[in-house]
């Protein structure tokens, strides 16, 4: 059979009541019934019993929406869409294929992190499992608050560093955390050159972590704020809320200094 005459006969057969249609959809009546009511996909006719009857056009119609709602867009945004003048099926696939590569390539970034991971802990000793999925928690909040060309920027900036570095830096950052514990506990102001001191190194490490890229280091704060250093510092046993608040003092009374 000719693929003109093939089609021609899928034209011909293709007419579906509604809950057929919701069957081959996975869509529900419901729902169908919905964008009925409110005109952004009406049945192409009705049976003699009053049921909704759907053809091609409707079906390629509802392809439409539902690929425009698995991008996101609201209801009133699939249809300004579809009432656009020259809007078509082929722009509604374009849209979804590039949605689509865009996830695997935020899946496969967040592969890479977690092989590089794996290969961190299995390098340790000591490593439970609890430690595993609270580091493998920390991992997913990154791309949650990244964008996906940070996370990039960073996995590139990991591999430029190199494990021994990055390892050092864990290791100062216990010791940066140690002093502002000891500093707190002593009751040092945290506007002491002592204290300051602390600050500059932790903001010297936070540097070499972003590559100076303002972008990242908003997200940074961002995702402290979020999710709160208590959860973020997870790999050094957690963040007393008081001493955190006091790093930020210090944080501040530096940035004033530095500013003057």
């Amino acid at each position: 059979m000719k693929a003109d005459s093939l089609h021609l006969t899928l034209r011909e057969v293709v007419c579906f009541k509604v809950g057929e249609l919701a069957d081959r959809t996975g869509l529900t009546v419901r729902t169908l019934h919905h964008y009925d009511e409110i005109g952004l996909l009406k049945p192409s006719g009705r049976t003699a019993a009053g049921h909704r009857l759907y053809g091609e056009a409707e079906v390629r119609r509802l392809h439409q929406i539902a690929s425009l709602r698995h991008l996101g867009l609201a209801l009133d945004k699939v249809r300004a869409c579809l009432d656009r003048p020259g809007y078509s099926l082929e722009r509604t696939l374009e849209l979804q294929i590039e949605r689509i590569e865009e996830e695997i390539g935020q899946r496969e970034r967040l592969r890479d992190l977690i092989v590089r991971l794996r290969a961190r802990l299995e390098s340790a000793e000591g490593v439970s499992v609890d430690d595993l999925t609270r580091t493998i928690g920390v991992t997913m909040n990154f791309e949650k608050h990244y964008t996906p060309e940070q996370l990039e920027k960073l996995a590139r900036r990991r591999e430029s560093v190199g494990d021994e570095r990055i390892a050092e830096v864990q290791e100062e950052w216990g010791t940066v955390f140690a002093g502002f514990a000891k500093a707190m506990e002593d009751g040092l102001d945290p506007g002491s050159d002592e204290v300051k001191m602390l600050a500059r190194k932790s903001a010297a490490l936070i540097e070499e972590f972003t590559g100076g890229d303002p972008g990242i280091t908003r997200s940074l704060s961002k995702m402290y704020r979020a999710e709160g250093p208590e959860n973020v510092l997870s790999d050094h046993g957690g963040m007393d809320p008081e001493l955190w608040a006091y790093m930020g003092r210090a944080r501040t009374a530096l940035s004033q200094d530095d500013a003057g």
